[in-house]
């Protein structure tokens, strides 16, 4: 009877500490990499229509920046140039073609986004303070954690996070009107490689300025 349920408790050990490493994973990252830069490829699908199979979608390229604590920077290059800043106090949204400027108080506004998980937090303790925080089986190469807001009334339904070797590989972004986003970053590059002076943010001259 006891060697028949080895293989079964074998097979449960292995797949409990393959879900704690996604945890770990995260924990390395948020410890170990405190900036860093990379070129990201954003594919958006929107829940289908009526009388659609599936949903449509669209692509995005750009980089990617950040310095902890809470300083980020998402440069999309194409198909539509905009820029995203947050520079410890305020989030800027820049649209080159409105040549328009939205700028808001960022701590009333990354709390619980996903941005919040990759450059705010420090450590697990206060990432799970705002985030319920579980580990996924190893797929695809990836340790993963998915993140669910704790506050009820976000937006934001999930976020799952692709960890390989220290680097995050891939977030998935899950909203309460059915639409996902899948970011896959690629050619990461250390902390040292990053300028402080890129999460300045200067509105152009001649921009509408919008404060929230």
């Amino acid at each position: 009877m006891i060697k028949s349920m080895l293989p079964a408790l074998a097979l449960s050990l292995a797949t409990f500490a393959a879900q704690a490493d996604g945890l770990k994973a995260l924990e390395a990252f948020l410890r170990e990499v405190a900036g860093g830069q990379a070129s990201f490829t954003q594919v958006v699908t929107s829940p289908p229509r009526a009388g659609e199979a599936v949903g449509r979608s669209k692509t995005s390229q750009g980089t990617f920046e950040f310095l902890r604590p809470n300083r980020f920077r998402f440069e999309y290059l194409r198909p539509f140039p905009q820029s995203i800043v947050a520079d410890g106090k305020t989030l800027w949204l820049y649209d080159a073609d409105l040549n328009q400027v939205t700028a808001w108080a960022q701590q009333a506004v990354l709390g619980s986004t996903p941005a919040a998980l990759i450059a705010a937090g420090t450590d697990l303790k206060s990432l799970a303070e705002v985030f319920e925080l579980t580990s996924g089986e190893p797929a695809d190469g990836l340790e993963w954690v998915q993140a669910k807001p704790r506050q009820q009334d976000s937006q934001l339904q999930r976020v799952r996070l692709g960890l390989r070797q220290g680097a995050l590989a891939q977030l998935e972004i899950a909203d309460s009107l059915g639409q996902r986003s899948v970011l896959t970053f690629t050619q990461w590059q250390g902390e040292g490689t990053v300028e402080p002076a890129r999460f300045r943010f200067t509105p152009p001259d001649g921009a509408d300025v919008i404060r929230q």
